[in-house]
């Protein structure tokens, strides 16, 4: 048995709770997992942190291959990864429908639960952009909860604690919390998709291996279970 290291999103960490034993179970290989914001993970890699796997978003790999820290055509596009809307359990709904409702609804909460802009993750630089869109980032600032990133700084926690009326995230990240009313994805007007990827660093030191966990996330099986968790599967 061999140890297989992977750096991934977070957005992938609930699809390799299901995952993972059964690659372990089919491989023989055993996997060592590390989950965070993908912006922190790319920022890792370009250091020269090791991985035999790395997921993170299409962006940075492609920045990663061209400093020479992923191997060239070692890409395999994973799934797309949406951004969603969630609520304290039991909560009113906010209206979804348009970008005029969801941005009344934000103006209506007294605190809104979001991904740090920098360091936080792929939907905290997006939402940024979209407050300042819309006209109401002075507003939201004034009453934004920041989620860390990664497993313990969900955005989901935050609203699970009463610590926010409304949060945005990745639907992933919003589903992998389960005390929390998932009201739906951000209207398409607002609506930004992520194409996360796979791709063997070129320090892996079990190469082979890491390409089989990436075959194996191509799997009927396996896309059914990113989707099951709220992702796109490519």
């Amino acid at each position: 048995m061999s140890d297989v290291t992977v750096l991934a999103t977070t957005a992938m960490k609930t699809s390799f709770d299901e995952l993972a034993p059964q690659f372990e179970r089919s491989s023989g290989h055993r996997l060592t997992l590390t989950f965070g914001p993908s912006l922190q993970l790319e920022k890792r890699l370009g250091e020269g942190e090791g991985a035999d796997v790395a997921i993170v978003s299409a962006a940075g790999s492609d920045d990663l291959v061209a400093r020479g820290k992923i191997a060239r055509g070692s890409i395999t596009t994973i799934a797309g990864s949406a951004l969603g809307v969630a609520v304290p359990r039991g909560a009113a709904k906010p209206d979804l429908s348009s970008a005029d409702a969801f941005k009344r609804a934000l103006l209506a909460a007294k605190s809104v639960a979001v991904s740090k802009p920098v360091g936080g993750g792929q939907s905290g630089v997006h939402m940024a952009k979209v407050f300042e869109r819309l006209g109401i980032a002075d507003q939201i600032a004034a009453k934004a909860k920041y989620g860390q990133g990664g497993p313990a700084g969900l955005v989901g926690l935050i609203i699970e604690r009463g610590e926010a009326e409304i949060g945005v995230q990745q639907i992933a990240e919003l589903l992998a919390v389960p005390g929390i009313d998932f009201v739906g994805p951000l209207p398409a007007e607002l609506q930004s998709v992520t194409p996360f990827v796979a791709a063997i660093p070129a320090a892996a030191q079990n190469a082979d291996a890491g390409r089989e966990l990436i075959a194996f996330l191509t799997t009927p099986e396996a896309k059914r279970v990113i989707k099951a968790k709220g992702l796109e599967p490519a």
